[in-house]
């Protein structure tokens, strides 16, 4: 009992510890870990005194840590769900709301797995897709079967394995562990066996969006504000356009 008591303390310790100077903690979706580790790297050897904590999760894993308090500057949703929640919380500086970049969902599998197209999914045994209440791909994915009307008899028939978020998704399906997964372009570039069997109809589910906004925390954080600025810039928007994103 001890023992559980004095790391839930530390926990608690670090959660309200203020940043320290020339930090900046970046709460982003697990999509975006690549290429926001690049970023943050290609932005600290220009600002050699700048340190990053960064924190890679399902948006709304992400979102319910910082609404419980775990100090962020910057948090980054593939959905505008959960910045709405933490908006309509107060824990984000609203004029700082906007859209970093664009993605697509597509399903991947190995070879061993004979799909081309959503319909041909309906007689998969297990498919995974990312948690729809916390993982936006999930979502997506969720929203796209629903509008084909396959969701309804994928779920009954036990046939959805659920994600804690898309690189889990993706793992399954590089592993052989399922028939196949819902996960975004980009994230399936980075598979070492599982390829892109078809690139999910667009009309069937909203367009994957990127919002970010710079927390109330981050708002009075110089570090994360300069930061925050070099995220909208050409240099930050070359490395996600490297790595598959839409950039406008």
């Amino acid at each position: 009992m001890a023992g559980k008591l004095t790391v839930f303390l530390t926990l608690l310790l670090c959660w309200s510890a203020p940043a320290l100077a020339g930090e900046v903690r970046i709460f982003a979706a697990a999509s975006l870990n690549n290429a926001m580790k690049e970023i943050s790297s290609q932005y600290r050897q220009k600002h050699p005194g700048v340190d990053f904590v960064e924190n890679y999760a399902g948006s709304g894993t992400l979102a319910r840590q910082v609404d419980a308090g775990a100090p962020a500057d910057l948090f980054v949703s593939a959905n505008p769900r959960w910045i709405e929640y933490l908006r309509e919380r107060g824990l984000l500086a609203p004029e700082t709301i906007g859209v970093l970049t664009h993605n697509a969902l597509v399903f991947v599998a190995r070879k061993e797995t004979a799909v081309s197209s959503l319909a041909e999914t309906a007689h998969l045994q297990r498919i995974a897709i990312g948690s729809p209440n916390s993982v936006p791909a999930g979502e997506y994915a969720r929203q796209a079967l629903e509008t084909a009307g396959l969701y309804e008899n994928l779920a009954a028939a036990g046939a959805l394995v659920f994600a804690k978020d898309v690189r889990q998704a993706l793992m399954y399906a590089d592993r052989g562990e399922v028939d196949g997964a819902f996960v975004y372009r980009t994230d399936a570039l980075l598979a070492p066996h599982a390829t892109i069997r078809f690139v999910v109809p667009k009309a069937l589910y909203p367009q994957v969006t990127y919002p970010m906004a710079l927390t109330a925390l981050g708002a009075k954080n110089p570090e994360a504000q300069a930061f925050f600025v070099y995220l909208k810039g050409d240099e930050a928007m070359a490395v996600l356009e490297k790595h598959g994103f839409k950039v406008n």
